[in-house]
């Protein structure tokens, strides 16, 4: 009744493929950086794919002892871009691995 067992096996193999491809491409991806600055400059962070800060840079002008607190959000406002910039990077290449697929998004 049932005769898709080639059908399956060739699937199984493209999925293997694709788990293989997106392990690669993952591993690749907690290589790459990303920078981000804000404040016009004030605070540079380069942040790599797995969310860890390879690089922080605090121009002396941003270091008021008066004004601790636009230190504080000119910090929280580059972290907070360079997490999102690592989100949108590691979507868009997951993007490109599973556009072929037809799946739903979210799926993967």
């Amino acid at each position: 009744m049932f005769n898709g067992g080639g059908n399956m096996a060739g699937m199984m193999k493209k999925v293997q493929k694709m788990q293989n491809e997106m392990k690669k491409m993952q591993d690749d991806l907690k290589k790459r950086t990303v920078e981000v600055s804000s404040g016009g400059g004030a605070v540079k962070i380069v942040m790599d794919g797995e969310k860890q800060v390879q690089n922080l840079v605090i121009a002396p002008a941003a270091v008021d002892p008066e004004d601790i607190e636009m230190l504080q959000d000119l910090l929280s406002a580059a972290f907070n871009e360079a997490t999102k910039k690592v989100d949108e990077m590691m979507a868009a290449e997951m993007g490109k691995l599973t556009s072929g697929l037809g799946l739903p998004p979210g799926l993967l």
